[in-house]
């Protein structure tokens, strides 16, 4: 890190620096003769001086730290950690949060050592004494500092009766609560609310109602609301549970009904939020997901219908509907009433004369010599989504190239499988083009996909003119759908996004998702370009969009093997 890293280097210095690394060494090594003042001036030292980054810093010292507090500190860890929290803040803000936290984070893995325990008990009283003078400001330490103090020593009603009157006698509980009460009052009104709950749940004050409740949802410090409202009791949790419902935060509302067995208060939360679940996943595309979690209940599952028919996902429905026997549901709705999917952007639409599916080697060939007298392609690629944890993402399956009128969807996996070197040569021909302007949304994340999944070939390594249509319009949000209705005025159904790409073949829907994908990129670029004239900014727009314009020379050629 710095200091520590120099001490167990060899090599010319002077002495002097040679033995303050020793002092150091020594000090963290041995602390029964080392006053907390001197530790927390060396801990000063060593920060100081690191050559490493802070949050690096820190995190070295914090381990050193672990260590040293093992190292027989007098009277024991604990009472030596309060000893040295007392002298923290003299260092300023600057060191006075970070270090405290240091020191009690340390603890934590000391309290299950059976030789410390009794040095725990004892440092109890001291912490108490040290949390009352933080809040009579004699000590001066963050909030969140005192919150941890509580948490690290347990700090209970008799230790902090302990601290006021020396007495643990049910009077001076009683006393010790009501001072307590007064330190609540404060931080509620300086809006220190979750020091404030953090007192009033560790010793049980009862001093606030629903109004600090409602205070606290309003202000979205739910944590600390639904703290607060678990402490008060039913009344609260139905409350805040209600809250929630208002506000459509139905996982929220779902975990404090489950928790708190409110099921007969709350009978419709646990399927209202089920349904809100199903339909974010639709929304995302992810159909499958959303059918097991649908786990076979009717109403979800026709629930599940009426959204892919709301999409326009019209085998999902008939999918759905053969599955589990729903036709007569499907005839039950109301067409009138189901989303109409001429709301999204469509091939039609642009006029896109043709969808070239490419799979064979002289197919790839006549299409490179297609896109290669184009002047401007939209490009992407999908791949079949993988939802297991920490898992390897799936193969790159298809890659679409498109100008305006004409997408080429090329099929990957077959096409590397019967002839990897024409692959890798027709696409090095079109990827590193200087006369083919390459758009793509967020393509350097399909880039490097494109690069795991088929390492040995050279030509998504490298290329030429390429612009990220994400970058040149960095203000418009909802990814490309966003962009599209920004532009062209109609958004992309996304809805077979995470489609299963490694079928065949793929569905007439999924060519045309694909297809439109990278068509429209080059719609919304002619679109972008041909709104400008009228602004007598034609130039300045070419300058823009070239300013984003990047390209990538791999001059290290490799054979390839395969």
């Amino acid at each position: 890190m710095g200091r520590f890293e120099e001490v167990t280097q060899e090599g010319p210095g002077t002495n002097q620096h040679n033995d303050e690394r020793s002092i150091c060494l020594h000090a963290f090594s041995d602390l029964s003769h080392v006053p907390p003042a001197t530790f927390i001036c060396l801990l000063k030292d060593c920060y100081v001086y690191g050559t490493n980054k802070a949050t690096s810093k820190f995190k070295i010292l914090l381990q050193l730290v672990k260590v040293a507090l093992h190292n027989a500190p007098q009277p024991g860890p604990f009472t030596y950690a309060v000893q040295c929290m007392y002298i923290v803040p003299l260092l300023g803000k600057t060191y006075s949060e970070g270090f405290s936290h240091m020191l009690t984070a340390s603890l934590k893995h000391l309290k299950s050592v059976e030789s410390v325990q009794k040095d725990f008990f004892e440092a109890k009283y001291l912490a108490a004494q040290l949390v009352l003078d933080i809040l009579d400001s004699v000590v001066s330490h963050e909030n969140r500092i005192l919150v941890k103090l509580l948490e690290t020593f347990e700090i209970g009603l008799r230790d902090m009766a302990h601290a006021l009157y020396g007495s643990e006698l049910d009077d001076d509980l009683v006393k010790a609560r009501k001072h307590l009460r007064q330190y609540v009052k404060c931080f509620t009104e300086s809006e220190s609310n979750a020091t404030a709950v953090a007192l009033i749940t560790r010793f049980s004050i009862q001093c606030c109602d629903e109004s600090f409740l409602i205070k606290l949802i309003e202000s979205n410090q739910l944590d600390i609301a639904e703290e607060f409202a678990t402490f008060m009791g039913k009344e609260m949790i139905s409350l805040i549970i209600q809250k929630f419902l208002d506000m459509k935060m139905l996982k929220s509302a779902n975990k404090l009904v489950k928790e708190h067995d409110l099921t007969e208060e709350f009978p419709d939360v646990s399927y209202l939020y089920k349904e809100s679940l199903v339909k974010k996943l639709a929304e995302k595309g992810c159909w499958d997901i959303a059918e097991a979690r649908a786990k076979k209940e009717t109403k979800l599952v026709e629930y599940l219908v009426y959204l892919a028919m709301e999409a326009g996902y019209m085998e999902k429905v008939d999918e759905l509907c053969q599955r589990y026997s729903l036709e007569g549901y499907v005839d039950s709705l109301v067409p009138e009433k189901v989303f109409c999917g001429s709301d999204y952007l469509d091939l039609k639409k642009l006029d896109v004369q043709e969808i070239v599916w490419v799979d064979e080697i002289n197919g790839l060939l006549n299409a490179t010599s297609c896109i290669e007298v184009c002047k401007i392609i939209g490009m992407d690629c999908e791949w079949r989504p993988n939802f297991e944890k920490n898992s390897k993402p799936s193969k790159v399956s298809i890659i679409q190239i498109a100008s305006d009128k004409v997408a080429f969807i090329f099929d990957l996996i077959k096409l590397y499988e019967d002839d990897p070197k024409v692959l890798d040569s027709c696409f090095r021909r079109i990827m590193c083009s200087s006369n083919i302007l390459k758009l793509g949304f967020d393509i350097q994340c399909d880039l490097h996909q494109l690069a795991q999944s088929y390492g040995e070939l050279e030509c998504f390594q490298s290329y030429e003119m390429l612009l990220d249509m994400q970058k040149l319009f960095k203000g418009v949000t909802g990814g490309l759908s966003g962009l599209s209705k920004e532009i062209l005025g109609a958004g992309l159904n996304k809805t077979r996004r995470n489609s299963n790409w490694e079928q065949r073949p793929l569905s007439q829907k999924q060519k045309e998702y694909a297809a439109l994908d990278a068509v429209v990129l080059v719609h919304i670029f002619h679109e972008h370009i041909r709104r400008q004239p009228q602004f007598g900014v034609s130039e300045g727009c070419k300058a823009e969009w070239k300013s984003h314009v990047v390209s990538r020379v791999n001059n290290a050629r490799r054979p390839l093997r395969f």
